[in-house]
């Protein structure tokens, strides 16, 4: 079996994370986040990932290489994002034989993907409690029988989990007519696929589609939760650290520090003296968290740095911010209503009571900055010393 795993999209829905980062490439707990579907890919037993790539495809092409974990990887370009099926047919001159295809931006049980290929030829299912908001699939006595998006009356609650196991001859399928969308879909793939074979469902209890950045601050949450403690770093005598803390080598946590929860430090981070740092929370890579700083629930990315006697909660920050000292991040509206967030010049619900800042890379606060919650700072934006922030910059 080999595994096409799409991650050729920017991720328009998720910026400014995404300015210089394809979405895939995102970091979710220990690795970025198509990693997490490469790797259940390969657990499953596919003995070789083609990955399609576009948009900033040297990033992707520099983490996986040639091989990962000892599987070949093979790289297709698509030129336009032009569909899920566009996608895939930009891959066909390393398809042969049956072929299964995951969503790089999705995020799955390993034990999912097994059964899918087990099952082959499949498609993936989550139970849904609204299947209005999902492509749904009709089935009969354990084979689907059609896939339709976004019906009014879903004949079940089985929504498509974006990942499929298809038999070698949908290869000459996947040259499909764009939909009214103007998209070249993989479920009109799949459509085909149905009425030629006897396709099996396959459930999954947990399936996430990572779109926008409270949803990349949830699979955060997710998988660094599946972690094991593990002390690897240089941690003080005089830190303490409660639960299923992951410090790694080449990670430092000084004197007074407070760590609890489900907490990573990666490598090269560094916290304290006397901070507090709790919730689901990544420190990334070479990040640091200064005096008397609080982290709560949140995803500081590559060379983050929170100066002292700062607070962020519930918030992600991109590669290379700076957050002066005394910079306070606000994450509840007084009204208990949810934190609102803009995507694409909407601005919608994120279903969070508590929702802090997304910060593009290289933001720069100056000292005593207060944001508001469901703030998005552009990548680069600075504010002035004393600024209170409440509209996006």
């Amino acid at each position: 079996m080999k595994a096409v795993v799409l991650a050729a999209g920017e991720g328009t829905r998720i910026r400014p994370l995404s300015t210089a980062v394809p979405k895939p490439m995102l970091p979710v707990a220990d690795r970025p986040l198509a990693a997490h579907t490469v790797d259940a890919a390969i657990d499953a037993g596919a003995d070789e990932i083609v990955l399609v790539v576009g948009y900033e495809s040297e990033s992707v092409r520099d983490y996986f290489g040639s091989s990962y974990r000892s599987a070949p990887v093979s790289y297709a370009l698509q030129t336009e994002q032009a569909g899920t099926a566009h996608a895939v047919n930009a891959a066909r001159e390393h398809l042969e034989g049956p072929f299964a295809v995951l969503n790089g931006d999705n995020l799955y049980e390993p034990e999912a993907i097994e059964r899918l290929f087990d099952a082959c030829p499949a498609v993936c299912a989550v139970e849904v409690d609204n299947p209005r908001q999902y492509g749904v699939l009709s089935t009969t006595d354990g084979t689907v029988t059609d896939i339709v998006e976004k019906p009014d009356d879903p004949p079940t609650n089985l929504a498509n989990a974006g990942a499929y196991a298809f038999p070698a001859q949908a290869k000459r399928w996947l040259d499909v007519p764009a939909s009214e969308r103007g998209e070249h879909e993989i479920t009109d793939v799949l459509a085909k696929v149905i009425d030629e074979y006897s396709v099996t469902p396959t459930t999954t209890d947990r399936w996430m589609d990572v779109g926008r950045p409270w949803e990349l601050l949830e699979a955060n949450e997710w998988k660094v939760g599946t972690l094991e403690r593990r002390v690897d770093g240089e941690v003080s005598d005089a830190a303490f650290l409660e639960e299923d803390v992951v410090v790694e080598e080449g990670a430092r946590v000084r004197s007074g520090v407070v760590i609890e929860g489900t907490v990573l430090v990666r490598s090269g981070a560094t916290i304290g003296p006397n901070a507090y740092v709790r919730g689901s929370t990544v420190i990334g890579p070479d990040a640091k968290v200064g005096h008397a700083v609080e982290v709560k629930n949140s995803v500081l990315s590559s060379g983050a740095t929170v100066g002292h006697l700062s607070y962020v909660g519930d918030s992600v920050l991109g590669r290379d911010v700076n957050f002066g000292a005394g910079t306070t991040v606000a994450n509840l509206r007084h009204d208990g209503e949810p934190v609102r967030f803009t995507v694409k010049g909407e601005r919608i619900s994120t279903g969070r009571r508590k929702f802090g800042v997304v910060a593009g890379d290289a933001v720069k606060t100056g000292i005593n900055t207060s944001l508001s919650p469901g703030l998005k700072l552009g990548s680069g934006a600075t504010t002035v010393p004393g600024e209170s922030v409440e509209r996006d910059r």
